[in-house]
């Protein structure tokens, strides 16, 4: 049987490059390009890879990945071929938290207001995508899922770490995982 692909997985701004750094920490090779560079939002990195942009048009790559980790927003992960095995680790952050982190992120860009009403139908939109996942999940027979919340990491990043070894069926460097974690990071809270 092949190795399962680790998905790092979750709504943009919920912690997915922590969790990529985590793993890298504890030893598992991540699949990433580093073409998007470190930025003031993410100043450790972003930790992604262009083919995951197009999945919704060829993800057929995906499966080749087994036992290495990848980070897919979870929007796309309904582009995942099946069957694929995977042990997704989804990351869980309040919504009010990921939209204040989004929109700290794009200050520059665009005008309060506008953002305002941006966050109020993102809000609605990822409301609903989430309340959709545990039945995907559910339906999704060669995966495994772990859902950690960004916060409770950041409280206690050795058991996190360890809940991770465990999940991932491999013995990991916890104490360097536990240390990936820096919680001068969380900014954006409520």
């Amino acid at each position: 049987m092949a190795e399962a692909v680790i998905l790092v997985s979750g709504l943009p701004r919920s912690g997915t490059s922590l969790m990529m750094q985590m793993l890298s920490a504890g030893g598992i090779p991540l699949v990433t390009d580093g073409l998007r560079p470190a930025d003031a939002a993410n100043p450790r990195g972003y930790f992604e890879y262009e083919p995951v942009r197009r999945m919704k048009e060829d993800a057929s790559w995906l499966p080749s990945l087994g036992g290495r980790a990848v980070k897919v927003v979870s929007p796309l992960l309904a582009c995942i071929p099946e069957p694929c095995p995977c042990k997704v680790i989804f990351m869980e952050r309040p919504l009010h938290e990921i939209l204040l982190s989004q929109g700290e992120m794009l200050r520059g860009t665009a005008v309060p207001e506008r953002l305002r009403e941006e966050n109020e139908q993102l809000f609605l939109v990822y409301e609903k995508h989430l309340a959709a996942l545990p039945r995907y999940f559910a339906r999704r027979q060669d995966w495994a899922v772990l859902r950690l919340a960004y916060g409770a990491i950041v409280e206690d990043p050795f058991s996190a770490a360890r809940d991770l070894s465990l999940f991932l069926g491999r013995e990991m460097d916890v104490f360097a995982m536990a240390a990936a974690v820096d919680p001068e990071l969380y900014r954006s809270r409520l």
